[in-house]
């Protein structure tokens, strides 16, 4: 799960813009912004889902989907060895290519 300073941090990031321009947006003071994002400070929900609203984002809650993952587990259960390794690896490709994207787009973006 990712960290509340990581989430603001990111989040701000992505919106372009600078601590003090969502401090003014927010109402949230300037220096309580960089507290929570070097994550000297853990930010109250209420704080938290103002920072992401004055980023242009907001949070929700999503429920687990429990079922869904059960069964992923039990269909790779019925899998060989062999084929496990190949699924895995299939999957890390993706997941490297839009780790990949992401780099490219904050090279591109300054960042």
């Amino acid at each position: 799960m990712i960290s509340a300073s990581r989430l603001i941090r990111n989040a701000r990031r992505r919106s372009g813009l600078t601590q003090r321009e969502l401090a003014a947006i927010t109402h949230v003071p300037q220096p309580t912004i960089a507290a929570i994002e070097s994550g000297r400070q853990d930010p109250r929900y209420f704080t938290l889902a103002k920072l992401l609203t004055g980023c242009g984002w907001e949070m929700g809650v999503v429920p687990m989907r429990r079922r869904l993952l059960l069964r992923e587990i039990q269909t790779n259960l019925r899998l060989t060895p062999t084929e496990r390794i190949r699924a895995n690896t299939a999957r890390v490709r993706i997941l490297l290519r839009i780790h990949h994207r992401r780099i490219l787009r904050q090279r591109h973006h300054g960042h």
